[in-house]
């Protein structure tokens, strides 16, 4: 996921600041939410179906999202079971978990796929730890891009004389507040994931 893919597009033709920040918020929000979505693939010591998002299995030829072709559930903290819709496709539900960075060891009764969540040690927390923090500098990276590409469009409303120079003020202190703000989202949300891959169950 390259950070850029969250920038505003700089060339949009705004006609207020309204606009602008509208436009801005909304990317903001949107780096927010991948980052929350990458984060629940990266696992914790409990159990957690999130991180069965990222698994597509060969079904027939089409590489297809895990939960399309079974039920998934958390009968217990440290257990997923999976069960196939159709039969036939446990092996490959089964290969597809096995060749997944996931580091996990499904066991199948022909019926039922069962996914115990191991403790994590001390080592793969670190490893996790620190691709959460890649993860949340990646979506820092994008909202200071949106920040800057927001800065721009603004700077175009003054050049185009549809705002005065006390808007164009304005309207960067706003702009710097937003960032602020979706700034702190994504901490707080880096913070609370970092706990839980640490946590000792």
């Amino acid at each position: 996921m390259k950070p850029e893919q969250h920038a505003a597009p700089s060339d949009s033709t705004f006609n207020s600041i309204k606009e602008v920040e509208a436009n801005l918020k909304a990317h903001m929000e949107k780096a927010v939410s991948d980052l929350q979505h990458e984060m629940a693939a990266i696992r914790t010591g409990r159990a957690s179906l999130g991180i069965l998002d990222h698994i597509r299995v060969d079904y027939y030829g089409t590489p297809t999202p895990l939960n399309q072709v079974a039920n998934l559930h958390v009968p217990e903290p440290s257990l997923i079971t999976i069960q196939p819709w159709d039969i036939s496709q446990i092996g490959p539900i089964e290969r597809a978990i096995r060749i997944s960075d996931l580091g996990l060891n499904p066991s199948n009764d022909g019926k039922l796929i069962r996914l115990p969540i191991p403790p994590l040690t001390e080592e793969r927390r670190k490893e996790l730890v620190k691709k959460l923090h890649a993860a949340a500098e990646h979506h820092r990276v994008s909202v200071r891009n949106i920040r800057r590409d927001g800065n721009e469009n603004v700077k175009k409303l003054l050049k185009d004389k549809k705002i005065t120079e006390d808007d164009d003020k304005k309207a960067h202190d706003e702009i710097q507040k937003l960032t602020d703000l979706y700034m702190g989202k994504i901490d707080a949300a880096a913070k609370g994931k970092e706990k839980d891959i640490l946590e000792i169950k």
